[in-house]
C-alpha cells in the first residue's frame, strides 16, 4: 500500500512524499562527501545544518545518515556513482529541493576548502540534473 501511495504522489511534491525525497537529497549529500573516502566531521556537521528544517519526528538525521553513506560508498565501489545520482533525480519532484540541492552539494564538496577531482565529477553531475 504505502508504496502505491508513493507511486500516485511522484512528481507532486506535497508533505505525504517529503521523506521520500528528503531521503534522496541525503543520499546526494552523502555522496558527496564520500567521494574522496574521507567522512569529515565538517562535512557531517555541514550535512546536519543543510538538512535541519527538513527534520520532524519521522526524518531524524542519526537515522537516515548511516544508510544514505552506505548506498553512497557502495555506488562509489561499484562504480556506480552516476547510477545513483540517477536514481535520486528520479525521486526528486519537489521544484524548491531540486533547486537547492546543487547548492547544498557544493557547500558540502568544498566545506574543506579542497574539492576533490572526485567530487568536482560528481558536482558536474549534480549541475547537470539540479543546477
Amino acid at each position: 500500500m504505502n508504496d502505491r501511495l508513493t507511486e500516485l504522489y511522484k512528481g507532486v511534491a506535497v508533505h505525504a512524499t517529503a521523506n521520500y525525497e528528503h531521503t534522496a537529497a541525503l543520499e546526494l549529500l552523502a555522496l558527496v562527501m564520500a567521494a574522496d573516502h574521507n567522512l569529515d566531521e565538517a562535512e557531517i556537521e555541514a550535512i546536519k545544518d543543510i538538512t535541519d528544517d527538513w527534520r520532524d519526528g519521522d526524518f531524524t538525521f542519526d537515522k537516515y545518515l548511516g544508510p544514505a553513506v552506505e548506498r553512497a560508498q557502495q555506488a562509489i565501489a561499484d562504480g556506480e556513482v552516476v547510477e545513483l545520482i540517477d536514481d535520486i533525480d528520479r525521486r526528486i519532484s519537489s521544484r524548491v529541493l531540486r533547486r537547492a540541492l546543487f547548492s547544498a552539494a557544493r557547500e558540502v564538496a568544498g566545506i574543506d576548502d579542497d574539492v576533490s577531482p572526485e567530487e568536482g565529477t560528481i558536482l558536474a553531475e549534480v549541475a547537470v540534473r539540479f543546477g
